[in-house]
Parts: structure tokens; sequence; C-alpha cells
């Protein structure tokens, strides 16, 4: 008779991320009973799940993207489009459950519904060419920065710096272009019913297309269960969740809102903000005012993130301190700024405005897509032929 196999157990070393994860939020609870509410300390947690999430599933939009376009492997982007589709579905049952009938000029508290401009279609590119030249968006660069990339320290970096860049210009964009731009939201022409349909027939139709390039991958498994990643599609059905959970009870994911207060109050201290920004404290994007405190939902989400890949990176013995050499450092840094400057003026990034922003079933979110989507191509294309033209040499 075979014999069964052995029962695999993670050695006592993965479980100190775990152990600093418990550690960590003690501590910040006792701080939080100080001085705010539940709500805060939830979005901590949050955070830490959209970490684990993120890390497990290499949860990466300009990765997801990749692996399409150099290997035809559609199953990162069809875990996008999973995520998608949860969340368009989550949204979609708190508006009909929690809102009024949605007549124009009436919006959802909070959601990521943004001015459709030329501004928007910039930013969006900007943002897209910019991971493609750092390596991966904004969130990702979080959760790897959990893992121990250290080049992600000089694209957050350069984020803020985009960031402040953008404040320049910001007054002269909003009164010439976004003042007068259209906010759509679809349930305002469909309602609840037809605007889901909308969503789930655009999500389809993508999925759709997507099978037509799909080649088939080789399968690789690590020995003991705690090393193998989740599939795509597993965190994307994740996101879409967490992604509904946290538009019920705190605010849209979003990743932008602490580094744009970061940068505003940066800029202040150096006397280079602007007196005003025209127009940005009444939008509904990833953007925040300046505030003097730690204590914030989008603050501890983003500690949680980071919190919750270190935990997942250690446990699944995936952590390693990467020193980048001057060249990434370059890359990740330009990168940076121009996706700094992208988020800044199309307020918000890919989980801000793209995941969020679609699920709240906004064309803004939409039109983040496509243009987010052919900044990175040509970021890529860039990148690839600058790397050739090196080995060349």
């Amino acid at each position: 008779m075979k014999m069964k196999d052995k029962v695999q157990i993670p050695p006592i070393f993965n479980y100190t991320g775990v152990l600093v994860v418990f550690i960590l939020t003690w501590w910040v609870k006792i701080e939080l009973d100080k001085v705010s509410s539940e709500v805060i300390y939830l979005s901590l947690w949050v955070g830490i799940f959209f970490g684990i999430v993120l890390q497990r599933s290499r949860f990466c939009f300009y990765c997801l993207s990749r692996d399409f376009i150099e290997r035809k492997d559609i199953k990162g982007l069809l875990g996008i489009l999973v995520s998608l589709i949860i969340g368009t579905i989550g949204y979609h049952f708190i508006f009909g459950a929690f809102l009024i009938d949605p007549v124009y000029p009436n919006l959802p508290p909070n959601a990521h519904i943004s001015p459709v401009s030329l501004v928007l279609v910039l930013g969006s590119f900007s943002f897209g060419f910019g991971m493609s030249i750092a390596g991966s968006c904004i969130s990702a660069q979080l959760y790897r920065l959990g893992e121990g990339l250290l080049s992600a320290l000089a694209t957050l970096f350069g984020v803020v710096i985009g960031f402040i860049i953008a404040f320049q210009v910001w007054n002269f964009f909003y009164l010439k272009i976004i003042y007068n731009a259209p906010v759509i939201w679809f349930p305002h022409y469909f309602g609840y019913g037809g605007s889901i349909i909308l969503q789930l027939t655009l999500l389809i139709l993508v999925s759709y297309y997507l099978f037509t390039f799909n080649k088939k991958q080789k399968i690789d498994q690590a020995l003991e269960w705690w090393k193998v990643r989740w599939p795509t599609y597993v965190g994307g059905i994740l996101v879409g969740l967490i992604a509904t959970i946290a538009f019920l009870r705190i605010s849209p994911l979003g990743v932008t809102a602490e580094i744009s207060s970061i940068a505003r109050t940066t800029a202040s201290n150096l006397d280079i903000m602007p007196s005003r920004l025209e127009g940005i404290d009444t939008l509904r994007g990833c953007i925040i005012l300046i505030k003097d405190s730690f204590w914030s939902n989008n603050g501890l989400f983003i500690f949680g993130l980071v919190l919750g890949s270190f935990a997942s990176a250690i446990f699944s013995e995936e952590f390693k301190i990467q020193i980048p050499n001057t060249k990434e450092i370059y890359k990740s840094l330009i990168g940076g700024i121009l996706m700094g400057f992208g988020s800044m003026i199309a307020l918000g990034c890919t989980v801000g405005n793209l995941l969020s922003g679609i699920m709240a079933a906004s064309l803004s979110g939409w039109v983040f897509l496509i243009f987010c989507g052919i900044g990175l191509y040509l970021g890529w294309m860039t990148k690839k032929n600058y790397l050739n033209e090196e080995g060349r040499q």
C-alpha cells in the first residue's frame, strides 16, 4: 500500500512576519484609541489583506500586462478583469441598497468619478509610460517594498516629485480644460440595472478578445505549498471583494491620497506650493487635503499594504533585500516622476482611478484604462529598444 504524502509544515522562522504584524497592529490600536475611531483601524487591516493578496497573486498591472505583451499569457489580465467584474457587482449592490435614485447631478459619496478631458488622457498616458519605465505601478511598488525591493523607495520619491511638478500646472489645466469637462456616471443614463449590464458586457467582451491571443504556458510548481503563487484569478476575486468592503465601510481603494498629502505638505514647507489649487478639493478623485497626522484612512491603508506584503513574503520565503544599482535608481526615479505627475492630474492611479473608477461605473475609469494601456505599451517598447541598444554596445 502506498504511503500518504508527508504533511508539509513551514519552518518556524516563516511566521516571524505574522508576529510583526500582530505586534504593530496592537501598537496602532493603542495609539488610535487615544485619537481616532474603529473605521481608521479597519483601514489598516484592509491594507494588510490587500498587501497579502497583491504579493501572493503577483497582482501588478505592469507585470501582468508585460506577460501578455511578451508571452501572450492572458491569465494575469483576466485576473484584473475578474476583480473588475466582482467589484462592479459589489459597487452596484451598494448603490442600489444605500443611495437615492441616480438622477443627475447626484453622485455617490466618495466614489472616484472624475471629469473626462484631455488632461485625464495626458495623466493616464503619463502614468502608464512611467510604470513601464519604473517596472511596476505605485501599488506594486509598495508591495514589492514589503518584499525588500529598495528601488521602490526611489520610485516613491519620484512620485512625490511628480506630484509637486503637477501642482505647478494644475491651475492652468483646471481653469482651461477640467472646469468645463463632463463628469460621466453610467447610472445617470442607464439606471443601476442598465449600468451593471453595460459594464459586465464590456468586461466580458474584453475577456473574449484576450482569449483570441492566448498561448498555453508551462506550469511551474514549488515543492512546498507555502511557496506556490496564488492564481491571478484568485487574486482578482479577492481584490474585488476587498474593494467592495472598503467602499462600503471606509472609502474606495486608492494609494495616492496619502502620497499627495505628503507632496503638498513638502511643497508647502519648501515654499513652492501654489497659494491655491483651483477646484482640487471639490473633485471626486484619490487626492487629499494637507494634514498633520499619519493617522488617516489612506495612511494606515498604505502602511498595512506594505506590512501585509512583508509578512506574506517572509512566510513564503520570498523576502530578500534587493539593493539597486545606479541605472535601476535612475529608471525608478524617472518612472516615479511620470507616475506622480500622471496620477495627480488624472486624480488617481491604477487602483484609485482604474479599479475603483471602473467599479463605480465612471467613464473616467475606462478612459484611464485605455490611455494608461497605450502609455504602458509605448513605455515597454522604449525600454525594450533602449536595453537592446545597450546590449549591442
